[in-house]
């Protein structure tokens, strides 16, 4: 009985085993069916999606940069394609340095190469691509590609880069393209997430001058590429794609064979000369010397390159046009004659005593040796009196000179088309009262406003703010914005429109006091200090020579170039406009350290209304006397510009 009753026992609890083992498995059939139900129903969408993203992957595909053309077409900027070896430091798994030792087993790897991508990496982040070098011939890329298995994080990519044809040329004006460094991913940050997802897979953007301020317009609009991939995530085929759409084509006011021609004739001096259409405002010529090749950037500039054009004397990298403020000197004399005859301060008639010097508060300031005695307004301009414009000055006043030049744009921002313009100064008692700290020094003090006459004192200017205020005379007082781009050409329909531009703005001015100052210019070079430079000229022309202190000197102390060091020499200036009658071009030049404006400056100018007015271009005999400060009036015969093949070789170099 008792063994039946065990046996009995271990069956009971032998069910009741089976029955709880049967509910668990129950139970786990139960939790996995309801998550293969969670799974496979309410989260089908969901990882339906995850499961594609993981089979595929986005790539977007980078525009090619729009092309940038002169006013009649010739290519400034374009782009070529090529293969460059790019390394992700975050991917390589061994030593980055011992990495690219073995690479330059595989392809020629130079230290600048290798100096360039540490700069590189500086600004960029560990999972960014980074070229360590660029341009490969395909022999190398076939020898890496068989050794690419050495290799993690190393690839090859086919890039297109920008190319500058003209090298040097009109440099400061086009600017370059240059990597996007870290300052300008952070700036990034606040775009728009149209203009975020549109710089999607864009390693470089505009850096200075077109480049920059028409990136946009430049870049295109970027496209994509689903791609299907390995469990490796390297691609397998195309799924689909979306075009990427080219930049548009910008068409500057620029005539690029003028540009050589300007930068030609300054040689290896410094300095900068702006060319405006004053009917327009056009910039037809926008030179800074001395220039660099943008070419230098595009890759990423060594650090020698850098180094020399960074820390040269000669600050190449400066747009003076832009950026190099000047006093204006004697070039500032025609618009002083304005003010007085518009704000009734001198009749045109009324004649001053010039005895070569002017006293005041018991200073002299100096003016022509010997004098040039009895001297009206249009004298006074002709044969540039330091004496009639010292006085006619203290009548005005630092804040009447002030109110009536700024509207011209002197000491303000032009609003030109390209980023970086500075103001200048343009003084007044307001001006010094904020500048200064020390209340001995916010004082202005009445000897300070005698010079500002002749364009010297506090004045300091651009040659673009001259230019514009030079076109601004010669339009009779209409003043036009300047402006570098003409128009933009669509690069899928072709069609060309052009850039719209602000109204014109009417300063005023009443015709017969534009009339007086007009006839005094055309004066200074008929019978004036620009007369020797424009004999023989086939147009009329107005101008106005400038001497400028690069140094203050002593009131009693008689400037001397030969005792001074070259960069303490005095400046060049010349503003000028022709024809006449009906002004086509203006212009405003600087020569740095050249001395007076008739010996330097006004020959660069003659050869440039020649260009523009009479089709003549200068033979080498001629180009070689303007380089040397040397010229007068157009030496021999002068070329046909306009029968001149692009690009302009000197003459040695065209013969066989």
């Amino acid at each position: 009985m008792t063994e039946l009753r065990n046996v009995a026992a271990d069956l009971a609890r032998f069910k009741r085993r089976v029955i709880v083992i049967g509910l668990v498995v129950l139970t786990a059939f139960g939790l996995l069916g309801a998550r293969l139900f969670f799974l496979q129903v309410v989260r089908h969408d969901d990882l339906a999606e995850q499961a594609e993203s993981n089979r595929t992957a986005v790539v977007p595909v980078v525009p090619n940069r729009g092309l940038i053309l002169d006013r009649n077409g010739i290519v400034l900027a374009s782009n070529y394609s090529a293969y460059t070896l790019e390394i992700t430091p975050s991917k390589v798994g061994s030593s980055l340095e011992e990495t690219i030792d073995s690479l330059g087993e595989v392809v020629e790897v130079s230290q600048r190469d290798r100096r360039r991508f540490k700069r590189l990496r500086e600004d960029s982040r560990s999972f960014d691509s980074i070229p360590i070098r660029t341009r490969l011939s395909d022999e190398e890329v076939a020898r890496f590609a068989a050794q690419r298995y050495r290799f993690p994080g190393v690839e090859i990519k086919a890039r297109l880069f920008r190319n500058y044809p003209n090298g040097e040329l009109a440099s400061h004006a086009l600017g370059y393209i240059g990597r996007i460094n870290q300052r300008e991913k952070t700036a990034m940050d606040d775009w728009s997430e149209e203009d975020q997802a549109n710089y999607k897979g864009t390693d470089y953007i505009g850096k200075l001058g077109i480049e920059q301020s028409y990136e946009k317009t430049l870049h295109g609009q970027t496209g994509v590429e689903q791609m299907e991939t390995s469990a490796g995530g390297r691609a397998v085929r195309r799924l689909a794609s979306h075009p990427a759409t080219p930049g548009n084509t910008v068409m500057l006011s620029l005539d690029i064979k003028l540009q050589k021609l300007v930068e030609d004739m300054f040689g290896e001096r410094r300095g900068a000369l702006v060319a405006i259409d004053p009917t327009s405002g056009e910039v037809l010529a926008f030179v800074s010397k001395p220039t660099f090749d943008p070419n230098l950037f595009v890759e990423g500039i060594d650090h020698e390159s850098w180094q020399a054009l960074n820390e040269s004397l000669d600050k190449p990298l400066l747009n003076r046009a832009l950026r190099g403020t000047y006093p204006p000197g004697s070039t500032y004399k025609p618009f002083m004659a304005l003010a007085a005859l518009q704000l009734g301060k001198r009749a045109p008639n009324v004649v001053v005593n010039d005895p070569g010097f002017y006293t005041f508060g018991g200073h002299t300031f100096r003016s022509h040796e010997g004098g040039l005695g009895g001297v009206d307004m249009h004298r006074a301009i002709q044969h540039s009196s330091n004496t009639y414009f010292y006085s006619l000055a203290v009548e005005m006043g630092v804040d009447t000179i002030h109110d009536f030049m700024k509207p011209l744009g002197f000491g303000q921002i032009t609003g030109i088309d390209v980023h970086g313009e500075v103001r200048g100064l343009l003084p007044s008692t307001t001006w010094k009262r904020e500048a200064y700290k020390r209340p001995e020094m916010k004082k202005w003090y009445p000897g300070e406003t005698v010079s500002l006459g002749i364009g010297q004192g506090y004045n300091s200017f651009t040659m673009l703010q001259l230019a514009v205020a030079q076109a601004t005379l010669a339009n009779g007082g209409i003043n036009h914005r300047p402006h570098l781009v003409k128009a933009i050409k669509d690069t899928l329909t072709g069609e060309v429109a052009q850039l719209p531009q602000p109204p014109a703005v009417d300063l005023g001015f009443l015709p017969k006091n534009v009339d007086i100052v007009r006839n005094a210019l055309v004066a200074v070079n008929k019978g004036g200090t620009g007369t020797r430079v424009f004999a023989g000229a086939p147009y009329s022309s107005a101008g106005k020579t400038g001497t400028a202190q690069a140094m203050s000197l002593g009131q009693n102390v008689k400037y001397n170039a030969k005792a001074l060091e070259e960069h303490q020499r005095d400046h060049s200036l010349f503003a000028a406009y022709a024809p006449a009658e009906a002004p086509r071009i203006a212009v405003a030049i600087i020569v740095e350290n050249a001395g007076f404006g008739a010996a330097a400056a006004a020959p660069i100018v003659r050869r440039v209304f020649d260009y523009w007015l009479a089709d003549q271009y200068p033979n080498e005999q001629d180009l070689a006397a303007v380089q040397a400060g040397k010229a007068g009036p157009p030496i021999g015969k002068p070329r046909v510009a306009s029968e001149m093949a692009w690009p302009v070789v000197p003459a040695a170099a065209a013969a066989p």
